[in-house]
């Protein structure tokens, strides 16, 4: 393993928040659990929502034009909300590694997209939380680990899993004949193409994920506290929403994609190179109708969510902390480009909220503007939980942030993506090195959120692009892969998604 690096670790704090203004439990069931499993101490309850694919700009508290998400909104007002929450690896299995292990991509070793490789991982977050006490359970989408059914901590898990997962097999039982499963509709993964789901909405992805959540509220292990993971397919492709969410952003005025000048449109409108191309040219239906599916998708997932939450049939215990965030987001059409990997804003900034219970001195409503990440989640809720997080995380306390303490910040954060691109942000300014050819990109986001203009070739910022390069040098310098000789930054060599680690 790599040596570590980066380590922000920060003392563990006192359990304590402030949460949604949920009923008192009626039960002993919905009190603060004591047991001897967790050394008689009292511990919160953990439900981390995690969607898929869902852009950081994709919540109506943070400013979307038409989006609907009050549920989340709430969230987010009832506790912390950061804006410049990124994925270092912006694919679903390296930030999937990240949030478990709380560790960068270049240490647990997965710096890009490659299936079926199985992870020696050190301890994960529900690893940690099982070991002081914790029931932990998994629902919906998987972590996206090889083997699936690899439990990297989770005493169990019902999950998606495309063929041979449990929401497969139960969608196989209860779907009209002929209906061909979730992709069905000849609407795929990947693709940039949409339409209404096909079958009763009973028997969509995301309603059957938070079923699986209420059945574990109701028949979990009452003596001790829970670690419950909630994960979404949505808004991840197939673009496939019931039909009322999808119909309500037809009639809506959709925002248009934004397109920087730096920005190159494929050839012949990318006509000709399928319906999952990575550089898209969408213009008329196919774009409305792409961007109305992604938003209905969310909109569906956050009406699901507020079931889950219901004081009245979902959770009524006012003793657990609520994370939402997302692996990473979508540029949809942004740029002339489509899905993920690539470090722009869309597809590298994630929503990230934090609903503490009760004690924190977390208030309602805060705002967290420096950059995280999902590394952060892990030392976090530990934190939270009053638990030391192990040597091996990487990632950063946020509990001192979020109670307006002072802190050491972080100067910047480095995402990756093999074979692509090495970047670093502090969330005002980004700096991007393309490895095949060292090409440069420099945006300014405190003044150009959208990043419309690269000022990498301008001479007024040459100053600045110099200083992000001598970082980047520094950040890289020891890697395996040989991107830096101490003094420059060194294109052309080798980047696969795996880290040679030494």
């Amino acid at each position: 393993m790599a040596k570590l690096k980066r380590r922000a670790f920060l003392t563990s704090c006192t359990l304590a928040a402030a949460g949604l203004s949920l009923p008192r439990a009626k039960a002993a069931s919905q009190s603060p659990t004591r047991s001897a499993a967790t050394g008689g101490v009292d511990r919160p309850n953990i439900l981390l929502i995690m969607t898929d694919q869902q852009r950081g700009d994709c919540l109506g508290i943070d400013g979307h034009p038409v989006l609907l998400t009050p549920t989340m909104d709430r969230i987010a007002a009832q506790g912390a909300r950061f804006t410049h929450a990124y994925t270092t690896c912006p694919s679903c299995i390296a930030a999937r590694r990240s949030l478990l292990s709380g560790q960068f991509p270049a240490t647990h070793g997965m710096v890009g997209y490659q299936d079926g490789v199985e992870w020696n991982a050190p301890p994960t977050l529900p690893q940690v939380l099982k070991d002081h006490g914790y029931q932990t359970y998994l629902v919906g989408r998987n972590m996206h680990q090889h083997p699936p059914r690899k439990r990297y901590g989770y005493d169990h898990m019902v999950v998606n899993g495309r063929e041979d997962g449990d929401y497969e097999e139960w969608l196989s039982r209860v779907e009209p004949e002929g209906s061909g499963g979730y992709y069905g509709t000849g609407v795929m993964h990947n693709d940039w193409t949409a339409r209404p789901w096909h079958m009763p909405e009973a028997y969509h992805q995301t309603n059957w994920t938070v079923n699986e959540a209420l059945e574990f509220l109701r028949k979990r292990d009452p003596s001790c506290p829970f670690f419950q993971t909630v994960s979404f397919l949505a808004p991840h492709p197939p673009l496939v929403p019931p039909a009322a969410y999808m119909e309500r952003y037809l009639r809506t005025n959709l925002p248009e994609p934004v397109i920087g000048d730096w920005a190159e449109a494929p050839e012949n409108k990318g006509l000709g190179m399928g319906q999952s191309a990575s550089r898209v040219q969408l213009d008329g239906d196919a774009l409305r109708s792409a961007r109305a599916a992604y938003y209905g998708l969310i909109n569906h997932v956050d009406d699901q969510i507020n079931r889950l939450l219901n004081p009245v049939n979902g959770l009524k215990d006012d003793n657990t902390i609520i994370v939402f965030t997302s692996d990473h987001g979508e540029m949809l059409g942004d740029h002339y480009l489509w899905r993920k990997t690539v470090p722009y804003e869309p597809s590298a900034r994630i929503p990230f909220l934090i609903r503490p219970t009760a004690r924190s001195g977390i208030a309602p409503g805060t705002v967290v503007e420096q950059a995280v990440c999902l590394e952060d989640i892990m030392p976090t809720l530990l934190s939270m939980a009053g638990i030391d997080p192990p040597e091996t995380v990487e990632g950063m306390d946020l509990s001192p942030l979020m109670r307006g303490e002072s802190a050491e910040p972080r100067p910047y954060l480095h995402i990756e993506h093999a074979p692509l691109h090495h970047t670093l942000t502090d969330g005002k300014e980004k700096y991007i090195w393309f490895v095949a050819d060292g090409r440069e990109q420099y945006f300014r986001l405190s003044e150009d959120p959208n990043e419309l203009h690269d000022l990498a070739g301008k001479r007024k910022h040459a100053e600045r692009v110099a200083h992000w390069r001598g970082l980047l040098v520094r950040e890289l310098a020891g890697r395996p892969e040989g991107f830096s000789d101490g003094k420059s930054l060194i294109p052309g060599v080798p980047y696969a998604s795996l880290c040679p680690l030494s």
